[in-house]
């Protein structure tokens, strides 16, 4: 039996052209052909896996016979070799090196830098201002994830630079990454602008390690704990570099999805105002006007909920793995090398799986529903091995920045400003100006 291959190929340029112009419609689409689809990037053949159980077995089950694939080999040259790129016995290295950053008690501490981030980022805000919300949650993401990486003077420079630079990288990879590989070579704006951008982020964060080094002093930071960490067989320490490479992968990774899902989450409260009022009862009950503490969070049931239907609605368009050995997929041979695809947004939206898939439904995450899931139907960071290593951090940063600022504010929709989605490697708002007014 052949894979099938999806409509709207073009000659050289392949599926690229589609995929940049339709974006989720078109990998939406896909599961019609087939729980296999052959997709082109340019003359490179890719198999797109649309079942959650496949994908599950392509991220879980048979995760050891695949690797990161193309679309992340065009970040290596700003990501280096960090834990988001690398593969093989490195990378579960590098995983068991980072794991005691993430566990929940260091968690629990960050959580107090994140709570007193963002009071700190809203207090100058005033009745009746119209705010650009997405361009506030990505900075309160970049300062979240700068203050907890660093704790000096140049950690902090190097968090101004990631808020100029993050975003251009973010975006530019994701053309290259869709991109034929002499794409990238043309001398373009967009080419140039993210040369720069890696130049400049990378010149930054090595100057924040070799001022650690010269004072060896553990601050506390996630950056002292990466360069304190040992390794356990052989009793060394990460390089510069290689301690660089994680660094520029946390700020990527944790900028981009937060940002996003902030933005997105208040966007969405203000449409529904059944759920704004009921997240105000919860955020009123719990907290009574205090500050939010870790200990909160677990109480805190019908937020979460939005928050994982945020995260279902706006998350990473496509994922990329390559196989390592041929593997059987739906009956189908996937041959070693081969490029695999999964589409997290497509996933998110079958309707075989979400009921009206496009409504903002938060009830939709009650646990009686939610056992109803199909494993692989919900993969906001991934799943696996290859899971994001900063998911609990992620939702802890989004969970505390969205009851902070909503057990104060209500963020209003400036009326005739419509919000349109921008498709790059997910879902960004074409701008979100928002009216802030105080809370009774």
């Amino acid at each position: 039996m052949s894979v099938s291959v999806a409509p709207g190929r073009w000659p050289l340029l392949g599926h690229t052209p589609a995929m940049l112009r339709r974006r989720f419609r078109f990998t939406s689409e896909l599961y019609r052909y087939g729980d296999v689809v052959k997709v082109y990037l340019g003359p490179l053949p890719t198999y797109f896996v649309t079942s959650p159980e496949l994908v599950h077995r392509v991220l879980v089950n048979d995760g050891g016979s695949f690797r990161k694939g193309m679309m992340f080999d065009k970040f290596v040259p700003y990501l280096g070799n960090g834990l988001l790129l690398s593969n093989g016995t490195f990378h579960l290295r590098q995983r068991r090196l980072m794991q005691p950053a993430f566990h929940r008690e260091r968690i629990a501490g960050y959580a107090k830098t994140m709570v007193r981030a963002v009071s700190e980022l809203v207090s100058p805000w005033r009745s009746g201002e119209v705010r650009a919300v997405d361009k506030d949650m990505q900075g309160i993401a970049v300062s979240i994830v700068g203050e907890t990486l660093f704790s000096t003077e140049v950690g902090q420079r190097a968090t101004v630079e990631a808020r100029r630079s993050i975003p251009i990288v973010i975006k530019q990879g994701m053309v290259r990454a869709l991109s034929p590989s002499f794409v990238e070579r043309l001398p373009i704006p967009g080419n140039r602008r993210f040369d720069e951008a890696i130049e400049r982020m990378r010149s930054m964060v090595l100057d924040v390690v070799s001022e650690w080094r010269s004072e060896g002093a553990d601050r506390g930071d996630l950056l002292s704990m990466l360069l304190l960490a040992r390794d356990e067989e052989t009793g060394e320490h990460m390089t510069d570099d290689q301690i660089c490479d994680e660094v520029l992968s946390l700020f990527t990774g944790a900028v981009e999805t937060t940002a996003l899902a902030l933005a997105w989450a208040f966007h969405e409260i203000a449409r529904h105002p059944e759920v704004e009022q009921r997240l105000h009862a919860e955020l009123d009950r719990v907290l009574s006007g205090r500050l939010i503490t870790f200990d909160d969070l677990p109480k805190l049931t019908f937020t979460q909920q939005v928050v994982n239907e945020v995260l279902r609605m706006y998350p990473v368009w496509i994922l990329m793995r390559r196989a390592t050995a041929e593997v059987q997929l739906a009956g189908e041979r996937i041959p070693a090398g081969s490029e695999v695809t999964v589409s997290p947004h497509a996933l998110h939206f079958d309707s075989r799986f979400y009921d009206n898939p496009h409504r903002f439904d938060p009830d939709r995450w009650q646990l009686e529903r939610v056992r109803q899931l199909p494993k692989g139907a919900f993969i906001p960071f991934g799943a696996g091995n290859r899971q994001c290593i900063g998911n609990s951090f992620a939702q802890t940063e989004i969970l505390i920045v969205l009851a902070t600022i909503a057990a104060r504010w209500r963020l209003v929709p400036v009326p005739a400003r419509p919000v349109r989605v921008k498709f790059t490697s997910a879902a960004y708002p074409s701008r979100m100006p928002m009216t802030v007014v105080p809370r009774g």
